[in-house]
């Protein structure tokens, strides 16, 4: 394993929550990736719409208030989450729906974004940095960024356990 990067995958901060809590264990994307590894930059966008919430599972919508937002010291964000791609799936759309319990949108939600295409399903491995690390925003980026500097993964601890995250593997 690598032991510093500087890539990232920008994502909405509550989301980056549910991965690194472990409520979620999957991105749901219209493409896959060759990235095998990335810090989890957290985005802020959607929170400035009055009707984010709508998008996230009502049990969850609390969770999703709380974590709109990302730590934040004047203009930088706290990265706390390093995460490898353990598995690329493809699913149609109403086989998506059926993973609702590993991940925390609607299924509306994600019909919305797949817009018809199949799903590439990424089964994430999540970890916890040893500290935060305070990013400079990356203006431009939308999917990717690479900080000017790179992060240590040196001690990061697995979010779930191997025998947990085992079972995620099944999807």
């Amino acid at each position: 394993m690598m032991e510093s990067t500087h890539k990232c995958l920008k994502e909405w901060n509550a989301t980056i929550e549910a991965l690194g809590q472990g409520k979620q264990t999957i991105l749901i994307r219209s493409y896959g990736t060759t990235s095998n590894g990335f810090l989890l930059y957290p985005t802020v966008s959607y929170a400035k719409k009055d009707n984010f919430l709508e998008g996230f599972q009502p049990e969850y919508q609390s969770f999703v208030e709380e974590n709109a937002l990302p730590d934040k010291k004047g203009d930088k964000f706290a990265i706390k989450y390093y995460a490898t791609v353990e598995k690329i799936v493809e699913k149609s759309p109403s086989a998506v729906s059926r993973l609702q319990k590993d991940y925390i949108w609607t299924s509306e939600h994600v019909r919305n974004y797949l817009k018809g295409k199949k799903a590439q399903v990424w089964v994430l491995r999540v970890y916890k940095l040893k500290e935060p690390y305070m990013a400079e925003p990356t203006p431009g980026a939308i999917k990717y960024a690479n900080l000017k500097e790179k992060v240590s993964l040196d001690d990061i601890e697995p979010i779930l356990s191997d025998e947990k995250f085992s079972k995620v593997l099944e999807i």
